[in-house]
């Protein structure tokens, strides 16, 4: 499985994002996808996370703003960020939980939120 990640930018406190991510190659052995996020000076943390069943995680620190979503062939998931703040400000990285095998990382796309 590869993962490539886009829709990063520079966004003004208030606004919004969508991140998007396409999953290729043996996409039957993901369970599950997720968005995490890292800044310079803080580990890597869970920002949101679907199951194949659609169950959602979300942080405490974005419930509310964003939204994790998958398309219908479940090679692609969302994170619409709304009301963004300062403290989003990190590079977002898709990650794919599979089945059976070693989990997979995207490549981070960069989100900068200025205030």
């Amino acid at each position: 499985v590869q993962l490539q990640a886009s829709g990063g930018g520079l966004v003004q406190a208030g606004g919004s994002l969508r991140l998007s991510c396409t999953a290729s190659g043996n996409i039957d052995s993901i369970s599950a996808m997720a968005w995490y996020r890292q800044t310079p000076t803080n580990e890597r943390e869970l920002v949101a996370r679907v199951t194949n069943q659609g169950y959602t995680y979300y942080a405490d620190s974005v419930k509310g703003r964003f939204t994790i979503s998958r398309n219908n062939a479940k090679d692609m998931v969302f994170l619409q960020m709304t009301r963004l703040q300062a403290e989003d400000t990190a590079v977002y990285y898709c990650n794919a939980e599979r089945i059976h095998y070693v989990n997979v990382w995207g490549q981070g796309t960069l989100v900068t939120v200025s205030s």
